[in-house]
């Protein structure tokens, strides 16, 4: 067989259907996440109402968390298996190769250097992706249930956790969404087609490409070293109850809090007692509506409309146009005299001239109270002329 036809399998059938399943829960997700996060778009409006509403689109949002953080569940385990168990190199942790690896690609992009590096069985690109799904999987799945258990959230936390995990889930769905369709499903799967995830494999040529380090390795043709069955089965007898009890506690919690939903409804009893309460005998009397001031009652509640006459009635012959208060004239009453402004438009009781003609003062040319009232409604309106 020559090199062009040569395949090297790259990921097993348990592993692909692993991806898939994580694609599926991530992208339906992404959906569901961001037409909640903008349902006032026009798109989202269009898409929560072919999908059923809002209450269905949150269902689906919660069905597809619950799958991606059992889909996580399984991982760690399966992780586990083969670092402890299997004694396998954990190839998605960077080290310093992965820096220089960095270095000389972006060297070789820009031209100054020839060849680019030979990359291991994951690249420094998909090691930080790797990570950076591990952050988002804390992230997500901490703030997440936060906001589908508020109740319970606030017995534990301050109150405004519950905000911050709303923007904290948000922004990170955005990041989330904008890295895979952007950077992974771009470099991946467009630029370099590169199927292996769904095939399973790689050919020659891809993998001198994209993994040069992990095919000199293969064709050095290096056994891989084979458990003692004793060691193996020890660590299976620690590693199997260990992996049990997890998966249970795990899986428990994950059910528990995808139903203990609490709302202030069910979380405040409701409280039956015998109250005596007051009837009247006969209907409270309703107060007659004060009827709004016609265009006449307006015009006569001016300077023009009658409060000139008012003035010079009561007041005229001892403040008349000879120094100090004038009350011939409107800008003579508003000026005011020696004594201060007689008349403050809007402010009645700081006027002087209601507390002058205040009740009780016996001042000459006292107003009678239904004329007082009018001065006073006449300041209030703006004493206007």
């Amino acid at each position: 067989m020559s090199d062009q036809t040569k395949i090297y399998e790259r990921f097993n059938i348990a592993r692909r259907l692993e991806h898939i399943l994580l694609i599926l829960s991530f992208s339906t997700l992404a959906v569901t996440g961001l037409i909640q996060k903008y349902a006032l778009n026009s798109v989202s409006i269009t898409l929560i109402s072919f999908m059923g509403g809002i209450e269905i689109v949150r269902i689906i949002h919660r069905i597809a968390a619950v799958t991606f953080f059992l889909e996580g569940i399984y991982h760690f385990i399966l992780m586990a298996y083969l670092l402890y168990v299997k004694r396998k190199e954990a190839t998605m942790i960077p080290g310093i190769k992965d820096g220089f690896d960095a270095i000389y690609e972006l060297l070789h992009n820009i031209g100054l250097r020839k060849e680019g590096p030979k990359m291991p069985r994951y690249n420094y690109a998909e090691k930080m992706e790797y990570l950076a799904m591990l952050w988002g999987y804390f992230l997500m799945g901490l703030t997440g249930f936060m906001l589908w258990n508020p109740i319970i959230t606030t017995k534990i936390f301050p109150g405004e956790f519950v905000p911050a995990a709303k923007v904290a889930h948000g922004l990170e769905a955005v990041l989330a969404v904008l890295a895979i369709f952007l950077w992974h499903f771009y470099h991946v799967h467009i630029k370099k087609w590169n199927w292996s995830m769904l095939k399973g494999y790689l050919t020659h040529h891809e993998m001198v490409e994209e993994h040069g380090a992990e095919l000199e390795k293969i064709e050095m043709a290096e056994p891989e070293p084979e458990i003692d069955p004793v060691v193996y089965k020890k660590r299976m007898k620690i590693f199997t109850p260990v992996s049990i009890v997890f998966s249970v506690i795990m899986v428990s919690l994950v059910i528990f809090l995808a139903n203990y939903e609490e709302t202030a409804i069910t979380t405040i009893p409701r409280v039956y007692a015998e109250v005596d309460v007051f009837v009247p005998r006969t209907p409270t009397p309703i107060p007659s509506p004060i009827p709004s001031p016609t265009p006449d009652m307006m015009v006569a509640n001016t300077w023009d409309g009658g409060i000139d006459y008012l003035f010079e009635q009561k007041c005229g012959l001892c403040h008349g146009e000879s120094g100090g208060l004038s009350v011939k004239t409107y800008s003579g009453i508003i000026q005011g005299g020696n004594s201060g402004m007689s008349v403050i438009p809007g402010r009645p009781d700081e006027s002087l001239i209601m507390q002058i003609q205040a009740p009780g003062n016996e001042h000459p040319g006292q107003f009678s109270d239904e004329e007082l009232e009018r001065v006073r409604i006449w300041i209030i309106n703006g004493a206007r002329k």
